[in-house]
């Protein structure tokens, strides 16, 4: 790792939902910790073009963080409480055991970080913006972006999300077994949203974001095994290992885009598909039906299909179908209009792609202007491909999916 600017924003991405949720977990604050974790990064780009990128970074980061918020606690111990924390944490590097700060029987301090976002208290935007800028890192920005949403929106959600965990008093724990259904389903949402912003990064110089991806299974993993009997979190466990098998093969070796047509399936994670079809096998016992079932659907078609010709585009719409029930999303829709577009043919899945691109969610989204693009270069359309692949090229803000589509411009203009 380099101490270029794209080498101290990899680290971030990487390190400060860990380091955060490890500093919470100590102090009890949740306000002091992103403070102090934001204030460790400023330490270390005054402190590493000079003394070299430290062995472990993660571990300096904490490091850093722990020792600030001590810092901050010990200016603020006025207030006896704060006093007595500061002293536990100056002892031991952890608090001592109280019935506030109950620790439950999952040992991992962002899981926790996690259910702490989804408390019911806030809304289920509030929730998601919440986890992607405390668990994962995300800067308001991104998102925005992520939601098709205004970045000011965005920031004034999260500044009102965090004041009102502080204002109630909401504890940083996993709750008691018999408030998990109503978290739950918010909690399946965040851990997926971490999920893809890691498999297709909303912005940055790469689509592909590993520790996001390997952060949102091990959390699945986790979440399975605190509620093992419930099906739709085995399905969305089901669904990132599916769709994960492919990650290696969804870049070049020079780094670009790789479309899942031109992949190597010899070199898809066969062992992560397995593992993967049997959560989804074990999901859809009892008749369980859900929306990360559907979508594992999906994601098994492409996995098992044995070549791109031989995929079984009609149980993808029938799943989309299925999906449909309990989704509005448009980019369901969208994602929809290209398997009707492949079971029957590009103008179907032109006019089922016109049917939802006046959404207003998809308004500032390169994706319309993208699945356009491709659905007329395989209709042999080229002209008319070129002119939506420079407006999604303009729209896109990642930067591998810009020269991705510059590729494909190339293509049908040449």
């Amino acid at each position: 790792m380099t101490l270029d600017p794209a080498g101290i924003d990899a680290i971030y991405r990487a390190e400060f939902g860990r380091a955060l949720a490890t500093v919470a977990a100590l102090t009890g604050d949740l306000g002091l910790a992103e403070d102090a974790v934001q204030d460790a990064f400023a330490d270390a780009l005054r402190s590493w073009p000079g003394s070299g990128l430290p062995a472990n970074p993660g571990a300096w980061i904490t490091t850093a963080a722990r020792h600030r918020a001590l810092d901050r606690l010990r200016r603020e111990s006025a207030r006896a409480a704060k006093e007595q924390n500061a002293a536990r944490l100056d002892r031991t590097g952890y608090p001592a055991p109280d019935e506030e700060l109950d620790m439950t029987a999952v040992a991992d301090d962002q899981l926790r970080m996690i259910f702490t976002c989804c408390h019911p208290a806030l809304s289920a935007e509030s929730q998601v913006a919440l986890t992607l800028r405390l668990v994962c890192g995300l800067r308001t920005a991104e998102i925005a972006r992520a939601f098709l949403q205004p970045e000011h929106t965005v920031a004034q959600r999260l500044t009102r999300a965090k004041t009102k965990i502080r204002q109630a008093g909401i504890p940083l724990r996993v709750p008691p077994a018999h408030l998990l259904p109503e978290r739950t389903p918010a909690v399946l949402s965040c851990i997926y949203l971490v999920f893809t912003e890691g498999y297709f990064a909303t912005s940055g110089a790469s689509a592909l974001r590993d520790e996001l991806c390997d952060e949102a299974i091990r959390l699945g993993r986790l979440l399975c095994g605190l509620l093992p009997a419930d099906p739709e979190a085995r399905a969305l466990l089901a669904l990132m290992l599916l769709n994960d098998s492919r990650r290696d093969q969804r870049r070049s070796p020079a780094g670009e885009l790789v479309p899942l047509e031109e992949q190597d399936r010899a070199g898809w994670n066969h062992a992560a598909i397995e593992s993967g079809l049997r959560c989804l096998i074990s999901a859809a016992a009892d008749g369980h039906s859900g929306p990360y079932l559907a979508q594992a659907r999906i994601a098994a078609a492409h996995a098992t299909a044995t070549s791109w010709a031989d995929t079984e585009w009609g149980a993808i719409v029938a799943a989309y179908d299925e999906l449909a029930r309990y989704s509005r999303s448009p980019v369901v829709q969208v994602n929809r209009a290209v398997a009707l577009a492949f079971r029957d043919g590009v103008e179907a899945g032109l006019a089922a792609l016109d049917a939802v691109a006046g959404h207003p969610r998809l308004a500032e989204a390169h994706l319309v202007a993208a699945t356009r693009a491709d659905l007329l270069r395989r209709a042999g359309r080229d002209a008319e491909a070129a002119e939506y692949y420079r407006a999604a090229a303009a729209s896109a803000a990642n930067a591998q999916v810009r020269r991705f589509l510059a590729r494909r411009l190339a293509e049908v203009e040449g």
